[in-house]
């Protein structure tokens, strides 16, 4: 079973084609690095619309069975900022530890890091993570995080995933 990975940016002005989307291809080039599994992308621009964000979030798992989805984007405190309500609305289980991992590594480097407000959350057999927006960002959070995401998606049986060298993951040891 291989492994199919869905990124979702949101933003309003990416979505209208106001800049690039620098985020969702920053996630894509760090995953490729990690992952040495055979894996494919769904990735989709959507605006931060929460009713659009759930929708998309819903399709990529039931759909086109993403087992991990991975989000940019709308994860601050501002009125349109609403990626991690999204996410929890259509999780089954919240994943805190990812979200506060997450800040801890970024205040590190930023002080507004306290402002983020990533999640994750289980749906069905699919661990969907939200990032922060800055694809700098992006990589120092993965860093820290991805490490368990292998076993979660063993626990959760979604396919194998084989990490590269370029990172190293923990998965305990059988008895």
């Amino acid at each position: 079973m291989s492994l199919t990975i869905g990124v979702l940016t949101a933003s309003d002005r990416a979505s209208n084609n106001v800049y690039e989307d620098i985020s969702g291809v920053a996630i894509k080039e760090v995953l490729s690095e990690f992952i040495a599994s055979e894996h494919k992308y769904e990735y989709i621009i959507v605006p931060d619309e929460q009713d659009v964000i759930e929708k998309t979030l819903i399709d990529m798992v039931d759909n086109k069975n993403c087992n991990l989805v991975v989000t940019t984007g709308g994860t601050g405190p501002a009125k349109r900022d609403i990626t991690p309500e999204a996410t929890l609305n259509v999780c089954d289980k919240e994943m805190p530890g990812f979200g506060e991992l997450m800040r801890a590594v970024s205040l590190k480097y930023v002080p507004t890091a306290i402002l983020s407000r990533q999640t994750a959350g289980i749906r069905n057999n699919s661990l969907i993570i939200n990032l922060p927006g800055k694809p700098k960002s992006i990589r120092e959070c993965l860093e820290a995080v991805f490490p368990a995401v292998p076993y979660c998606l063993d626990l959760i049986e979604a396919p194998y995933i084989q990490a590269s060298d370029a990172i190293s993951v923990f998965r305990p040891k059988s008895k």
